[in-house]
């Protein structure tokens, strides 16, 4: 859990806080911790509307009430890679021509096994 530099910050286009994404996901939040922890899910410290550094999920990770299919198996990838969070938040956000889209973006649309193949081209 990093905070972020404005150029990844912008990139992601919606937050969630750990509540938020928890009712999305309809668990608890210590349970959206633990998914964090075990590395299911990214966050990061981010300003909120408070003002506060809070921790906060891209939005884009949540989708029909699960963790988006393929996303937990491509952060473990990328961090075999040696990614940090921020880089990998940047890798999943930043727009591939090749792809089309970006690779959560390509998740989203059940197209894993690619993005997968291209995290796994990295480490060579």
């Amino acid at each position: 859990m990093t905070e972020i530099d404005a150029k990844i910050d912008a990139l992601v286009p919606a937050w969630l806080t750990l509540p938020d994404a928890a009712e999305k996901l309809g668990v608890e939040v210590t349970r959206v911790r633990q998914l964090v922890k075990e590395g299911q899910l990214l966050a990061v410290r981010r300003t909120a509307d408070s003002g506060n550094r809070v921790l906060q999920v891209p939005a884009a990770f949540i989708g029909e009430g699960r963790i988006v299919k393929g996303l937990a198996g491509t952060i473990t990838l990328l961090k075999d890679d040696g990614f940090s969070d921020e880089e990998m938040l940047e890798w999943l956000f930043t727009e591939d021509e090749t792809l089309p889209g970006s690779p959560v973006m390509a998740l989203r649309e059940n197209r894993g096994t690619e993005v997968k193949r291209r995290a796994q081209a990295l480490a060579v």
